[in-house]
């Protein structure tokens, strides 16, 4: 009765502080403008179906992408396991399907086990890439300290939650033959009936109970301690690529949304200020493009909170390539790091983050001083080729390109600053409608093509 009351305490207060975390996260997401999501339904479900479940875009590196398959499919299937502990610990049985399931039992805990060997391999062999191989798209500058130290915990606490695993379900094997009736028979399982053996045979009965119970406790507090790390992790992607994947672009990449702030003013210079679309006159001009995390959309925020950070966008990018200090991870970590600072903000109430400091901060009513410029530098977006490679190499279809897109166009749009070698360009555009400063018009030749 004890191990039942402390399980529902542990398990309550285990998914409170997780329900707040992942309710924080949502909101920091929200802070973002709407935006409508169309397109073929069929299509979105097949990319959860292929990206998400299907792991297919990460199957472009075929080593990696095995190795993360094992411990992607670890995680799926030991959540059967996970169901029976908490059913065991709610009612205070113990392996409540066991003698339900018989030999279908035996062969999903065999499957559990075996699953569970590759993950423990595939996780030695991450951390000796990490640590050891020291990959470089997983050293680069935006890398150091927490996304590194984050990398690294992750698959730390998959070896500790193997080692409860297997602390449970070898002791548990040895306990069968000695006390049958309060441990139910499980049958050979793959690993267990001679790992048991060889790391626990000759203990006393009362040993093997504490090591079982050890076992069983490890596995769920790892579970626990999991699920309430995931909101300040990248590892939060295990959740959010479904939905992400779900409503991630269907356009053809490379094609870019027209502005209906820009369209509308091409018609006010037109003249075509009447009807649908007509502009105000009176009204302020518009922002173009964004600067901050209330001006990009919810999904670009989602986009970021979505991020692996594996690096393959930045390990495939021709400006990183070529030494420049453009890093499209860096640009989903800065728009996160954003969005977290505005949320702590906003959840401590003080007024100085408030635009009209007569009313609570908010949403609507916030003003640091800061934006994503403080964050991503003009260098970072003018290096960009928009040439599509981070959006084509993202396991998740993230889309880089987008925000880096928006940035620029409040840079160039909105505070008329850009690179120097860009401005005479944008001049002859404006003046002449060609990107070269030439006086002919522009169809002169198709012109004297017909003369001729």
């Amino acid at each position: 009765m004890i191990q039942q009351i402390a399980f529902i305490l542990v398990t309550l207060g285990a998914f409170g502080l997780a329900w707040r975390a992942f309710s924080r996260v949502r909101r920091n997401i929200l802070l973002g403008q709407d935006e409508e999501i169309s397109g073929d339904t069929a299509q979105r479900w097949r990319n959860v179906l292929l990206v998400s479940f299907g792991q297919q875009k990460m199957f472009k590196r075929w080593i990696s992408a095995v190795f993360h398959f094992f411990i992607y499919a670890a995680f799926l299937i030991t959540q059967v396991e996970l169901i029976e502990i908490f059913i065991d610990g709610a009612s205070g049985q113990h392996r409540f399907f066991a003698d339900k399931l018989g030999g279908f039992y035996t062969f999903v805990i065999s499957f559990i086990e075996v699953l569970s060997i590759l993950a423990f391999i595939a996780t030695i062999i991450f951390l000796a890439r990490r640590n050891l191989l020291k990959v470089p798209r997983f050293w680069k500058p935006e890398m150091k300290g927490w996304p590194r130290l984050d990398g690294n915990l992750i698959l730390i606490f998959e070896i500790i939650l193997l080692i409860g695993i297997f602390s449970m379900n070898g002791a548990d094997v040895l306990l069968q033959d000695i006390d049958p009736q309060h441990y139910p028979e499980t049958g050979q399982l793959a690993v267990s009936t001679w790992l048991g053996p060889a790391l626990f045979g000759g203990l006393s009965e009362g040993t093997l109970q504490v090591v079982e119970r050890f076992g069983w406790w490890l596995h769920l507090m790892m579970v626990f301690v999991f699920l309430n790390y995931l909101p300040y992790s990248k590892h939060l992607h295990i959740l959010l690529a479904f939905p992400n994947t779900y409503y991630a672009r269907l356009k053809p990449r490379g094609e870019m949304d027209n502005m209906p702030e820009v369209m509308n003013e091409v018609r006010s210079m037109m003249g075509l200020t009447e009807g649908e679309g007509a502009v105000d006159m009176e009204a302020d001009l518009p922002e173009f493009g964004a600067n901050d995390v209330f001006t990009l959309s919810w999904k670009n925020i989602m986009d970021a909170y979505s991020c692996t950070e594996c690096g393959r966008c930045t390990s495939v990018c021709p400006a990183n390539i070529t030494g420049k200090k453009l890093s499209p991870r860096k640009i989903l970590m800065d728009i996160r790091d954003r969005a977290e600072e505005i949320g702590r903000n906003i959840d401590s109430g003080d007024a100085q983050f408030a635009k009209d400091k007569e009313k609570p901060v908010s949403r609507g009513n916030y003003d640091d001083g800061k934006s994503l410029f403080d964050y991503t530098t003009p260098e970072e977006l003018h290096a960009c080729t928009t040439c599509n490679a981070c959006v084509e190499a993202c396991p998740v279809l993230i889309n880089p390109l987008e925000p880096i897109l928006k940035m620029r166009r409040y840079e160039i749009l909105t505070l008329s600053q850009g690179p120097q070698e860009w401005v005479p360009m944008f001049t002859s555009m404006e003046n002449s409608g060609s990107a070269w400063a030439i006086p002919d018009d522009r169809d002169k030749w198709a012109k004297e093509a017909v003369k001729g």
